[in-house]
């Protein structure tokens, strides 16, 4: 995509800037993201498998900071946790996309969302690790999965009969639900 073609378009062409630098910076760590192989993080909600964009996550943390529950915000919105002197969004991803509470457990842990814009953590139910697929185990189907948000799933990975829907968390944070966190007063 051409940059002259954003020129009156602020907001995409910071969206394709921001693409274009983590392509550049997956590149530079070894990642082969425009050719055969793709490197996803593999995370579970409740029984469903689910894998992002390795670039999308800046990293995993335990859910061992204590988290403050924000007044009036929505219930999937579990509160802001101090982590590094850094204030962080807890959000319980698997609530979010209707799929039930998650209850912390010692597997529960938090991505961090690579966003400068919105510091998002995502609660998940385990991250199992780095999971590398081939160019041709993708499907452009959007699978049946118990958790009912299409607008952030990209696809499917297909190993055999195993699958891995892919959930685009960048989509994640443009959504308009997403960001509307507050409970609506009632007047």
């Amino acid at each position: 995509m051409s940059l002259n073609a954003l020129s009156g378009q602020p907001l995409e062409l910071l969206v394709e800037f921001e693409r274009r630098a983590r392509a550049a910076m997956a590149e530079r760590e070894g990642l082969n993201t425009y050719g055969d192989e793709w490197q996803r993080v593999e995370f579970h909600l409740g029984s469903e498998r689910f894998v992002a964009e390795r670039s999308s996550v800046r990293e995993i943390l335990p859910l061992s900071e204590p988290v403050i529950r924000v007044p009036r915000a929505k219930p999937w919105l579990r509160g802001v946790a101090n982590v590094r002197g850094q204030l962080l969004t807890i959000v319980d991803l698997k609530m979010f996309l209707g799929g039930g509470i998650s209850m912390p457990g010692p597997r529960t842990q938090v991505m961090v969302v690579a966003s400068r814009e919105i510091a998002t953590g995502l609660m998940v139910d385990e991250v199992t690790g780095f999971r590398q697929f081939n160019k041709g185990d993708f499907r452009d189907e959007i699978p049946d999965t118990v958790m009912q948000y299409e607008d952030c799933l990209d696809g499917v990975y297909r190993d055999g009969f195993e699958a891995w829907t892919s959930f685009n968390l960048l989509k994640l944070l443009g959504d308009q639900r997403f960001l509307s966190a507050g409970e609506e007063i009632e007047t």
